[in-house]
């Protein structure tokens, strides 16, 4: 739900078929779904308040905190996969050591939460809905929680004109949000409070070279290859992670074979959708609104009705299609997009007008030139051994 300028709301659909949704789930639902799934398992010990610090693989050490007694000690680090996310201790310590290189591109923006409680008994604004109010740089998000309240999301630049530094008071930040925001406003409680106290965020993607360490450490997840999460697809990426071990598992009888073929084949999907999650800020913060953006859509919906075999939109891939990996969809997107480019080039008309007048037969000859046929088409996925969709089957804990 794109919320305009002029306070006038515009629904525009993920896809085309009813299963073409998106689901929005808090993060402490699904740590709890995970945790509960794991200790089904006897052979696993989970142990709480154990903060792991250092890694070694020289002295063949893992070292942890006991948070709750304060006191430190150490097993056998090899062998240890280590999903320690985004901020992992275990990765420090093997760059420390000179075992790993990371490099973390952080972006000029940031991010602050607030909340926007339930209204009248239900959900502030549509709930099923993602609301997006993009303004160009910086834009407000919103999505809907599981006890009728609401989680928007800022995203601005930590510095300028236009930015969190600039926000320095309540007036400031009332000013702001009555100028940018004013359909958001009335139902976000005690905003200036919220603003001040609520933590700013950061935002980057995390590049590690290699993930493994012959044998002793695996990073996987946000640890490996951190990204910003404007694709929605962080977490799901960390769960094909896990899909894609386990299916390297049986191939190998030794670690350090099975960590290196897991990074050689799971690498160029994790650079894919870093890279296509940067260039969805744009496309989410400032394109939405434009006039070619909506022919675009319009274009593509179409083109994929008349071609499912061949034409599937890029965030369509991405979010409907795993078995269209994250590479494969960035390099037809990229076609994609030269074809659709030709296909609008010197129109000037509205957007409805020119999908109407759009050369269907150069359509087909370039499309059939440039894609080849994806063995999926565009049927809707029902394949239960997709293992990372499982979370989608607990309707109880999901919206839609």
């Amino acid at each position: 739900m794109v919320h305009t300028t002029s306070r006038r709301s515009i629904l525009q659909l993920y896809g085309q078929r009813e299963h073409e949704v998106i689901y929005s789930i808090q993060r402490v639902v699904l740590q709890r779904i995970l945790i509960e799934e794991t200790a089904r398992y006897p052979n696993i010990t989970i142990r709480f308040d154990q903060q792991c610090i250092a890694a070694d693989p020289k002295e063949n050490r893992l070292t942890f905190r006991d948070k709750t007694h304060g006191k430190e000690y150490s097993v056998e680090l090899a062998p240890t996969i280590a999903t320690d996310g985004a901020n992992s201790a275990v990765r420090a310590s093997l760059v420390e050591r000179g075992y790993l290189a990371a490099c973390f591109d952080m972006l000029d923006h940031g991010y602050k939460e607030l909340t926007l409680p339930s209204f009248a008994g239900g959900y502030a604004l549509n709930s099923d809905a993602l609301h997006l109010w993009p303004r160009g740089d910086f834009m407000l998000v919103a999505m809907p929680n599981l006890n009728c309240n609401m989680t928007a999301t800022l995203f601005l630049k930590n510095t300028g004109p236009v930015s969190f530094a600039a926000l320095k008071d309540s007036q400031g930040v009332s000013e702001f949000f009555n100028r940018e925001f004013p359909d958001a406003v009335p139902r976000i409680q005690n905003l200036t409070e919220q603003f001040s106290s609520n933590p700013q965020s950061r935002l980057g993607t995390v590049s590690v070279k290699p993930w493994q360490t012959l044998g002793a450490v695996l990073l996987l997840g946000d640890a490996a290859h951190a990204i910003v999460p404007f694709y929605g697809q962080g977490v799901n990426a960390a769960f094909e992670d896990c899909v894609v071990f386990d299916s390297l598992l049986d191939k190998h009888e030794q670690w350090a074979p099975l960590f290196l073929d897991f990074e050689k084949v799971r690498r160029a999907d994790t650079n894919a959708i870093a890279q296509m999650s940067l260039e969805n800020y744009m496309e989410l913060s400032a394109a939405v609104l434009q006039p070619d953006f909506v022919l675009r859509k319009f274009l593509e919906l179409e083109l994929e009705r008349r071609f499912p075999d061949r034409f599937i939109p890029q965030y369509s891939m991405v979010t409907f299609h795993p078995e269209i990996s994250y590479a494969q969809a960035q390099q037809r997107g990229k076609i994609q997009e030269d074809i659709l480019a030709e296909l609008t080039l010197g129109e000037s008309k509205s957007a409805q007008h020119r999908l109407g007048i759009t050369d269907f037969a150069l359509a087909a000859r370039l499309i059939h030139e440039k894609l080849p046929v994806l063995a999926c088409g565009s049927a809707p996925n029902n394949d239960s051994s997709a293992k990372w969709h499982d979370i989608s089957r607990r309707p109880e804990l999901i919206r839609s």
